[in-house]
């Protein structure tokens, strides 16, 4: 078969998917998933963040702290959105851990950032305020996942 041949779509054919069809549907999700309340405060997790690790001495932060910081805050809202792009179980909640372990990790580098006294501690505390925020919105959301829209993955993690 070569695969120029026009006549053959990998039997998609003329029924093939529409994207154009598709793109209000998509576009509807998109602004859901922006307007959810635990993506907004993942995005005020990361702008606080960001505006502390602006702060921070790069000659003193010997250990990376910055970066550090900066790739945990990051991660939350795509993990969010990946949450968000379907509605089994198990793959909600393999994005909810790894969106846990980040914000933990956050909150594990202020205080690391608290004793090396590279930012102000009201600053740091700011940022702790939002990650607690950010955990009561993100408990409510796992909540509101389905345990019964599932196929059990083998792995055990979410299933007896």
């Amino acid at each position: 078969m070569d695969i120029d041949d026009d006549d053959d779509d990998f039997g998609f054919g003329d029924d093939a998917w529409d994207g154009d069809e598709a793109r209000p549907e998509m576009e509807q999700h998109r602004d859901h998933v922006r307007r959810m309340p635990v993506m907004r405060k993942a995005g005020e997790v990361l702008r606080l963040t960001e505006a502390i690790v602006a702060v921070i001495d790069e000659e003193k932060d010997e250990l990376q702290i910055r970066e550090q910081m900066l790739a945990n805050a990051f991660m939350l809202m795509p993990k969010i959105a990946a949450a968000e792009s379907g509605d089994r179980y198990t793959p909600r909640m393999e994005n909810a851990v790894v969106i846990k372990i980040h914000a933990r990790e956050l909150l594990a580098q202020t205080a690391l950032v608290q004793a090396e006294k590279l930012a102000s501690a009201s600053d740091l505390q700011v940022l702790r305020d939002a990650v607690e925020e950010f955990r009561v919105l993100f408990v409510a959301w796992v909540r509101g996942f389905d345990k019964d829209n599932d196929i059990p993955d083998g792995w055990g993690l979410f299933h007896d």
